[in-house]
């Protein structure tokens, strides 16, 4: 093994793995040890109907975002028309959205006596809901719609990379050949981008199955609601466990199925050649595709955004001003948030130093092994984390209890617990961000900095972290916003009487009262838009 300085950072590296390991090994163990009699009411009565809805609703969400994220990218990328270039950026805007937040807004904008069903009604000449009313929206099909037009842009943002990568030479080929634009679609563009959608698609479906709040509000009883309501409402962590166990199973699948998109990224060539030339629209066809294009900026985040700021308007006009509970859980929400991104940069910063710094001639690396686990976290559900983290956090808190001679729980008592779990699971955010800033550094510039009698330390503080910066910043955003919008986590492992704005809004849409929970999901969605607008921006330079 090659030192090169930074000697400290394996071990770091390897504690910052173990931490990721420590709460999966846990739920075994609480699965393990559960009452079996516990299980077998589980397996009669809680897990085929939750195991059933949650294949149903991953099928139909993988399905609707594979339709709206591969046919809105290819739309963007082979046809030119007016608001083409708008379109290309603003169908990100959805990621802006949490999934609870879509769902939220959806059900007063599609209640029976909401604003939507209302004007169809009044154009249609009925008079009350009896008469005509759209299906319920607190359905499977509900929960599919909300949740599809909010993560399609994971699909659109990996597969438009693709297709922008493909060669006009292979499609001007295909074509020459006899094949039609559809024909050259499904046989040539279609199959080079499968390993795309498989990753795009892979990302969605980690985020369908962390969602909690969508699916209550919706009313579908997915394996993430059993968890919760198993372990808060019947105070039964050991079935909770069990249910949490047949999640990860899910999510190891879900993982193997990104890596095999990933084996399948030979199929699409690396060197530079002519990009495909988009087809220029005119007349009916280009306002046909403009209203194509537009229709899932328009459901996932227009329609809700709108409504949030009406609600918001009409909230602060009724009232003169936001309640103080909620200023106390803006206060809450900024402070955690804050605290978890410094601890998850300096986490994130020990893992990529460590991968970079440390390099094994043999075929095993230890501190690339150590950055892979360490960015297992971030596909783990927020449920399953909160469940493994219970009793490492307790033990700490009774050692902690014994050595000082005070009781108390000077972890679950405190945002600390919240503040360690956020750290777990978005370290991958951070330790990806970070490691790809090093990779543009040339190891020139560390090499000369130690001929010159710099320590690793040294050549750390005053070569790469200048030169991370935009790194840093881009990653320090987003796990702040991550940390802002995250729900399961923090309803699990809060202290009492702590709110954030998203539990916040989480219960105000559990006790109807919308006008209140309107203003903290709006904050969420304001800081949400930061890294969509930086995302966007990185796209267009790339499709420049």
């Amino acid at each position: 093994m090659s030192w090169r300085g930074g000697s400290v950072m394996l071990p770091a590296a390897a504690l910052l793995a173990l931490m990721v390991l420590t709460p999966l090994a846990m739920l075994v163990w609480f699965a393990l040890q559960a009452d079996t009699a516990h299980w077998a009411h589980l397996a009669s009565h809680v897990l085929p109907q939750a195991l059933a809805n949650t294949a149903l609703l991953l099928l139909g969400v993988g399905t609707l975002t594979a339709l709206l994220g591969t046919g809105s990218a290819w739309l963007v990328t082979a046809y030119d028309f007016p608001g083409r270039r708008m379109l290309s950026w603003a169908l990100l805007l959805p990621l802006a959205v949490p999934t609870y937040i879509v769902a939220y807004a959806y059900l007063d904008l599609l209640h029976p006596i909401g604003p939507v069903q209302t004007a169809l009604r009044a154009l249609l000449g009925y008079d009350n809901p009896r008469q005509f009313r759209l299906p319920d929206l607190r359905s499977l099909q509900g929960a599919i719609f909300v949740l599809g037009f909010v993560l399609y842009p994971y699909v659109y943002l990996s597969t438009r990379v693709m297709f922008m990568s493909q060669a006009a030479s292979l499609l001007e080929a295909a074509r020459t050949l006899g094949a039609t634009r559809r024909e050259t679609f499904f046989r040539v563009v279609l199959p080079m981008a499968r390993p795309a959608i498989a990753v795009g698609l892979s990302l969605a479906l980690l985020e369908t199955l962390n969602d909690i709040g969508a699916s209550e509000f919706l009313g579908v009883q997915t394996l993430t609601v059993a968890v919760y309501t198993t372990w808060i409402t019947r105070s039964d962590l050991g079935g909770s466990a069990q249910i949490a166990l047949a999640m990860l199973i899910i999510v190891v699948g879900l993982i193997l199925l990104e890596r095999h998109g990933r084996k399948r990224q030979r199929f699409s060539g690396t060197q530079r050649m002519r990009p495909m030339q988009a087809t220029r629209l005119h007349g009916a066809q280009a306002a046909l595709a403009f209203t194509l294009g537009a229709l899932p900026v328009f459901v996932g985040f227009c329609a809700p955004a709108a409504y949030l700021v009406s609600e918001t308007f009409k909230r602060l006009h009724l009232t003169g001003g936001v309640s103080a509970q909620l200023l106390a859980g803006l206060r809450n929400t900024l402070i955690l948030a804050t605290a978890a991104t410094i601890l998850t940069l300096l986490c994130g910063l020990a893992v990529a130093w460590a991968a970079r710094t440390l390099r094994s001639g043999s075929g095993f690396d230890p501190a690339r092994a150590c950055a892979r686990i360490a960015g297992l976290g971030y596909a783990v559900p927020g449920t399953v984390l909160a469940i493994g983290l219970l009793m490492p956090l307790l033990m700490i808190d009774r050692a902690w209890g014994f050595v000082t001679g005070h009781g108390g729980l000077f972890l679950m008592g405190s945002m600390t617990a919240l503040v360690i779990a956020y750290a777990i699971r978005f370290l991958a955010i951070s330790s990806g961000g970070i490691e790809a800033g090093l990779t543009r550094i040339p190891p020139s510039l560390e090499q000369a900095s130690r001929l010159l009698g710099e320590t690793a330390a040294g050549t750390l503080r005053r070569v790469h972290l200048p030169l991370l910066c935009p790194a840093l910043a881009a990653s320090a955003l987003l796990v702040f916003v991550d940390a802002m919008k995250e729900l399961p986590v923090t309803l699990l492992l809060r202290p009492m009487n702590f709110d954030t704005l998203a539990t916040w809004l989480y219960a105000d849409a559990a006790r109807g009262s919308y006008e209140e929970g309107a203003v903290a999901a709006l904050a969420i969605v304001a800081a949400g838009l930061l890294p969509v607008i930086l995302l966007a921006r990185t796209n267009l330079k790339m499709g420049r």
